[in-house]
């Protein structure tokens, strides 16, 4: 096996647990083992010979190396990943998930850069990285064995892909199937369309966090922003809301609402609007409109810390719209998907466009995405989810 050899003086950030090492943390000199191939498994050891681990190795990558066992003693091959699928889905049936859970969270689940979702006896994965999209016959094969799915598909039509000299695809995996399927969340039916729908057709992280509103709704008139497929307006409906007004910006998103509600016998209750949100919010707070419950999911707001001021306001001026569109007494339920703007700055946010509204704000849930999306403490990359509800007086 090649091997790779660390600089002298690099963090502790690597020896700590980290399974990432940068290019500029590998050894340039005589003892750099130049024959490894992308892609190839490589041992890494410090400058001074002490082993790190074994992972995956891609010159052309900002990220060199991608840990995959700091087991000198751990062969990588076929059985690693099955190995390693079986204990991730052993732990999320331990914590309760069964029909839909995100199976594999890349470096939570020491897969690097692998992603498999599970809807009920559907797949999606996604390769985001070369020396994981290597082993994609190994990972279907153990899906095979383990679950005996009725398909597998593959969304790997990212552009981050193409920063590890990879094309976007996406595609079949199995035999052809329908790739419109019906999942059950929390009693509530849902469309998803793998093939097309964001990301890998749904979005599980909130599963947990779209019960936490059942309480709040319950006879109150709902107003739901970036509402996506519907999901969170569903579940008000669902959990007992007088009215929900949905509203985002694409008419296909828009469409998949519609279909939700019908599927569950909703839309008596739910109206669904294809508008851009921050335009017409800054309208309605002007006419004095208010709900009992305003929700926000917004997109991530930047990918990179060159945007990160951008991002703080944004997520700043869709909070205040949205605190201003909430009744004394109502409730706000905010979201933040960018794993740059950690949770204290979030709540940081949330509390500046409360002080520019005048409102007062009373925290009642703060949460993260759901369990089936492990957080690792000094990885920020595991932890990029905020949720929050606050009373708004």
């Amino acid at each position: 096996m090649k091997s790779i050899i660390l600089n002298k003086n690099i963090s502790k950030r690597v020896e700590g647990g980290h399974p990432w090492i940068f290019s500029n943390e590998v050894n340039t000199g005589k003892e750099k083992d130049t024959a490894a191939k992308p892609g190839e498994i490589v041992e890494v050891y410090t400058f001074d010979k002490k082993f790190i681990g074994k992972g995956y190795y891609n010159p052309q990558s900002q990220i060199s190396v991608r840990l995959l066992t700091r087991d000198k003693g751990e062969t990588i091959d076929d059985d690693f990943f099955y190995r390693r699928i079986k204990s991730a889905w052993e732990y999320r049936q331990k914590l309760g998930y069964i029909e839909n859970c995100r199976l594999v969270f890349g470096e939570a689940d020491d897969m690097p850069q692998l992603i498999i979702d599970k809807f009920n006896d559907y797949f999606v994965i996604q390769t985001l990285a070369l020396g994981i999209d290597v082993w994609k016959p190994s990972i279907v094969a153990a899906l095979e064995k383990l679950f005996s799915p009725k398909g597998i598909y593959e969304r790997n039509d990212v552009p981050v892909r193409e920063l590890e000299g990879l094309p976007q695809q996406k595609g079949f995996l199995s035999a052809e199937f329908d790739t419109n399927i019906i999942i059950n969340e929390n009693g509530i039916q849902f469309n998803v369309d793998i093939a097309n729908g964001q990301k890998t057709g749904y979005f599980l992280d909130q599963q947990d966090n779209r019960r936490a509103i059942q309480n709040i709704v319950k006879d109150a008139d709902v107003l739901g922003v970036f509402t996506y497929t519907g999901t969170f307006e569903i579940h008000a409906a669902h959990y007992g809301a007088r009215s929900v007004l949905g509203l985002d910006i694409s008419q296909s998103a828009i469409d998949m609402c519609n279909k939700n509600a019908l599927l569950n016998g909703l839309q008596d209750k739910c109206t669904f609007e294809c508008v851009n949100a921050f335009d017409v919010l800054k309208g309605w707070t002007k006419e004095d409109n208010a709900w009992d419950v305003v929700m926000l999911d917004p997109p991530s707001f930047t990918k990179s810390r060159t945007g990160i001021e951008k991002a703080i306001a944004g997520y700043k001026e869709i909070n205040l719209r949205g605190m201003k569109l909430v009744k004394p007494g109502g409730f706000l339920v905010t979201s933040s998907c960018t794993n740059l703007v950690q949770p204290e700055l979030f709540l940081d946010i949330i509390q500046m466009a409360a002080k520019d509204a005048k409102r007062k704000l009373r925290q009642v849930v703060f949460n993260s995405q759901s369990a089936d999306h492990p957080i690792i403490r000094g990885q920020e990359n595991t932890h990029y989810l905020k949720f929050l509800i606050v009373q708004v007086l």
